[in-house]
């Protein structure tokens, strides 16, 4: 059985989305549609099967469910995004997720996106940021210590969330823009640096040998070429206006076999 891919529509009101360290320009909501379709091709190509969530045509961040949880092979967390306009989000994807894990949800005080987690192993890096805060990063260690997993903080300077600065290639290769984040944070991993011209290109996805890289980014691209990886490449440049990467779209749920 092929691992899951959970995914949501674009919402027509995605213009109004939240931003916090880029500027506001207009974006073409048929164009990102048609940019987000293609991303799910793309995961299918990889071996993705596509599970779309019920639409949320109010919620301007919708599209973004990778904010609203992440999963492990044991469970799967239910996240409190940062933005208060985002919470309702979490209703859709927990009644999906239920259905593959059991769910731990992050409570008051605690906000968590999705974004800021990045699992390596038994070992969860966490960005503190700007919608992650330390009282969700102790909760999150206290429901994953009983499996056997260490939660590690990650100041995040510069950027939106920690997989904005830096993503997964294998269990001990990251791809990351040192400028924003210390790469010593990350021991015994060896860490590869995005091209000096694309701040942004270090969010990635990869499964097996494919790497799925955005177009924008081909210096990059090409470092993780020269690696051996097999490159496919999509178009996100509407949705990352909303300050969003490749990770953001969706939330994957590996097949337990």
């Amino acid at each position: 059985m092929k691992s899951t891919a959970l995914t949501r529509n674009v919402s027509p009101l995605l213009a109004e989305c939240e931003l916090t360290h880029l500027n506001r320009s207009p974006i073409d909501i048929a164009k990102a549609a048609e940019q987000h379709q293609a991303y799910e091709k793309a995961l299918e190509t990889m071996g993705y099967t596509i599970l779309r969530l019920p639409d949320l045509p109010d919620h301007p961040d919708g599209v973004f469910v990778e904010d609203t949880a992440f999963v492990l092979p044991e469970i799967a967390i239910i996240a409190r995004p940062g933005a208060e306009s985002r919470r309702a989000e979490t209703d859709s994807m927990a009644s999906v997720l239920e259905a593959y894990r059991v769910l731990h949800p992050i409570t008051s005080p605690g906000t968590l996106d999705g974004g800021d987690v990045l699992v390596l192993g038994k070992t969860i890096y966490i960005g503190s940021s700007g919608r992650t805060n330390h009282h969700a990063i102790q909760q999150v260690a206290e429901i994953t210590r009983p499996i056997g997993y260490k939660v590690v903080a990650v100041p995040v300077t510069g950027c939106l969330h920690l997989k904005t600065a830096v993503s997964a290639i294998e269990e001990d290769l990251i791809l990351m823009n040192p400028e924003w984040i210390d790469p010593a944070i990350f021991e015994g991993c060896r860490s590869i640096p995005v091209h000096p011209s694309e701040p942004f290109g270090a969010n990635v996805m990869r499964k097996n040998n494919t790497a799925l890289t955005p177009i924008s980014f081909p210096g990059t691209a090409e470092v993780l070429q020269k690696l051996g990886y097999d490159l496919l490449t999509v178009d996100q440049s509407e949705l990352a206006k909303a300050e969003a990467g490749l990770t953001c779209c969706s939330v994957i749920v590996p097949h337990l076999s």
